[in-house]
């Protein structure tokens, strides 16, 4: 992408067309990084980064849950709300919970019952054979008033509706424990929704309980995509990318946020940290121009690419270093490369703090960069949408003779965000061999989306048989990279 402005032979001007066979396929297909969205694309099942997975709607996650609470039940004799404190409690490890309590049966079978509310309790003073003090609301009301759990605590129920009530208000369902005084007994399902008198109530303590059913289920995790209702299972309990198929919200199955192969979860919640603690002084240093470093004219990135041409003097140079771009052939790996100074441990405080502010820029601009080049070449798509609707409704070929430019930009915002989360990755690894390894095979991915992003920006003088090189290229180099350094 050029500085200010690049002359093309390409009309953009867009051209309206009432026919809706154009408009419904391609409203039928998925755009730039979108197009990672379909979970059943050949493609994604042989990505290294993607899991195997299904998306469940609520109905069948109950199901789910409740086909282990009758099993666990009736294998160990014990009753379903016993069993789901169980499953819950042992992360939903059905055969683990039955090999752990095989011998114990009788002994589960004697705390899963809740004594009858008519049994004198050591929590209650007698006042009578059929009166009793609670000794929360120091009321006396006869026995049919009390309930107990099998812990042995009896308390009023009019007290034990008002404690479920606040703790369900603060968001706490599986959670609520016993009132007594260090007592570490949790209330069962049961329990709870025998004694709450409210709908609103009941139905939230129900929403919180699935909630916390599904987030301690090691194969489910909720979809955290905008009101989405869907529940992602996978066996693969690893840090995969998987893909919601009501929403289309990809994102990494372990830990649910956006994802970020080949860095880990812990890293990139350190790296997203530190970039909210330090974004501003990088966007202060970082500025959005830069001098063309032949004529010095001021020049504005307004495209992906970081292949720059000067408008003024058609000097081609790298964004990122400005160095001139006919070099990056050799010298690519020097530009990714962040360059450690031997000898910043003799350095003064203010010297270390200035180099370590130094690396961190290093690896943030460049994070920033393709954070933003993913969004400019969202535009770049649109524009060549635009053109190639125009020539279609001329009879200069079909939508499915320009497919293989969409696929392109696909692949392109694919390999791009991989690229964009190597940064994180090399900012917090270790210098050595393994980390010379991975600068090496992150500069060649970087050279070959860059060639990539630059054919593409250019796609009617680009043969298509050297876009289709481009694009195995840039894939391999991709899926090669993730191979050898994929934590999961």
């Amino acid at each position: 992408m050029s500085g200010e402005e690049y002359e093309s032979d390409m009309d953009y001007t867009d051209s309206d067309c009432g026919d809706p066979g154009y408009d419904d396929y391609y409203n039928n297909q998925q755009w730039g990084s979108e197009a990672d969205n379909d979970i059943d694309s050949e493609q994604n099942k042989k990505d290294p980064e993607y899991a195997i997975h299904e998306c469940l709607k609520v109905e069948e996650v109950e199901r789910l849950l409740n086909e282990n609470v009758e099993e666990l039940s009736n294998r160990l004799q014990i009753t379903p709300s016993l069993a789901k404190v169980l499953l819950h409690a042992h992360e939903w490890a059905l055969q683990d919970i039955i090999l752990k309590y095989r011998n114990d049966a009788s002994g589960l079978l004697v705390t899963s019952k809740i004594k009858s509310s008519h049994e004198p309790d050591s929590s209650i003073a007698l006042r009578g054979a059929r009166t009793g003090t609670c000794l929360v609301c120091v009321n006396t009301l006869s026995l049919e008033r009390f309930a107990a759990l099998t812990c042995g605590h009896t308390f009023c129920k009019d007290c034990w509706c008002m404690h479920f009530e606040v703790q369900i208000i603060q968001g706490i369902s599986t959670g609520i424990g016993c009132m007594a005084q260090d007592c570490e007994v949790l209330v069962p399902e049961d329990f709870v929704l025998s004694l709450l008198t409210k709908l609103t109530m009941r139905e939230r303590y129900q929403q919180f309980v699935f909630r916390d059913y599904v987030k301690s289920h090691p194969q489910l995790r909720f979809c955290p995509g905008p009101n989405c209702q869907i529940v992602v299972r996978s066996k693969e309990l690893r840090a995969k990318k998987v893909i919601c198929s009501s929403c289309k919200t990809p994102f990494c199955f372990r830990c649910g946020m956006d994802y970020h192969a080949p860095t880990d979860c812990g890293t990139i919640k350190k790296w997203l940290t530190k970039c909210a603690d330090d974004s501003e002084t990088a966007n202060y240093i970082c500025a959005h121009t830069k001098d063309c470093p032949k004529c010095h004219i001021c020049i504005e990135k307004n495209g992906g690419c970081n292949h720059m041409q000067c408008y003024n003097c058609k000097h081609d140079f790298c964004w990122m270093c400005l160095g001139d771009w006919k070099a990056h052939g050799s010298e690519y790996y020097e530009c990714s490369r962040y360059k450690e100074n031997p000898n910043i441990s003799r350095e003064s405080v203010h010297a270390q703090a200035r180099e370590a502010l130094k690396k961190y820029l290093h690896y943030y601009e460049r994070w920033e960069n393709h954070s933003k080049s993913l969004k400019l070449e969202e535009q770049t798509l649109e524009t060549i949408k635009s053109r190639i609707h125009k020539k279609v409704m001329h009879a200069s070929g079909t939508w499915i003779d320009w497919q293989h430019l969409f696929e392109a930009a696909s692949l392109l915002a694919r390999c791009r965000y991989t690229l964009q989360y190597t940064y994180p990755y090399a900012y917090f690894m270790e210098a050595g061999p393994r980390k010379v390894l991975f600068e090496y095979q992150q500069a060649q991915l970087e050279a070959e989306i860059e060639n990539l992003s630059w054919k593409i920006e250019r796609a009617e003088t680009t043969d298509r048989g050297d876009l289709e090189n481009q694009k195995d290229i840039a894939e391999k180099r991709r899926v090669t990279l993730l191979k050898d350094f994929l934590e999961v």
